[in-house]
């Protein structure tokens, strides 16, 4: 493989408004896959089993027979993803979430397009033509990805504590406010999620009131944070 071919585990990167960027894993061929045939296999047995019960009404029945065949077949997909912040049980047990290309979450619109289109992905049969597209595509995108303006990907863990660099600890050169504290600590803790960049930026804004260069201002920031919160 020749050294500047993109590596299989391919990533997704947006930067925010704020100056933060967003590290995407988009989700591959084989783990969508696997998601809808365990989406499919919750509405075949929900429609088996509603069905049971309706076949007793006669005609009022298979008229709501119909009904809720319309409502599982279109609806499954659109009401979990928007209600269930990107996951049908499906890719809820895969680990994967359905989000708008910035990284918002999908909304009506977006998800009502993306799963509208599935029936150009199927042709000419079984999905072939959304998996060659998704195949094709450096993020995986189905055509209704593309129409919609969304992707799949895996789901990052919550509840992770953001850490603060691994640098001795200084003392800030004037005393601090207690929102200022929070304010150093804040920066110190988002620091890998902002561009290089941004950083820069946002601790050069501080180098004039902190006595130091700005080249030399992130660090300073870094080492006050860590003063401030304490060992690591």
């Amino acid at each position: 493989m020749p050294p500047d071919s993109p590596p299989l585990d391919n990533t997704y990167r947006v930067e925010t408004p704020e100056g933060i960027d967003l590290v995407l894993r988009p989700a591959g061929l084989v783990p969508r896959v696997l998601a809808f045939a365990l989406d499919l296999v919750i509405r075949l047995a929900l429609l088996a089993t509603l069905g049971l019960g309706l076949a007793s009404l006669g005609q009022f029945g298979m008229g709501a027979g119909a009904l809720l065949m319309f409502v599982v077949q279109w609806w499954y997909m659109v009401l979990f993803e928007v209600l269930n912040d990107g996951r049908t049980p499906g890719k809820h047990w895969l680990g994967l979430k359905v989000i708008h290309d910035d990284g918002t979450p999908v909304g009506w619109a977006s998800s009502l397009t993306r799963n509208l289109l599935r029936f150009v992905d199927m042709l000419p049969f079984g999905y072939f033509l959304g998996a060659i597209c998704c195949l094709w595509h450096p993020s995986f995108k189905r055509l209704g990805d593309l129409a919609a303006g969304t992707m799949v990907v895996y789901r990052e863990p919550v509840g992770t504590k953001a850490l603060l660099p691994n640098v001795d600890p200084v003392a800030p050169p004037f005393p601090l406010e207690l929102y200022e504290q929070r304010a150093l600590i804040s920066f110190a803790e988002r620091q890998a999620s902002l561009s290089p960049a941004r950083r820069e930026e946002l601790a050069g804004i501080l180098a004039s009131p902190l006595q130091t260069t700005p080249e030399l201002a992130e660090a300073q920031l870094h080492g006050i944070a860590r003063g401030l919160v304490g060992p690591a």
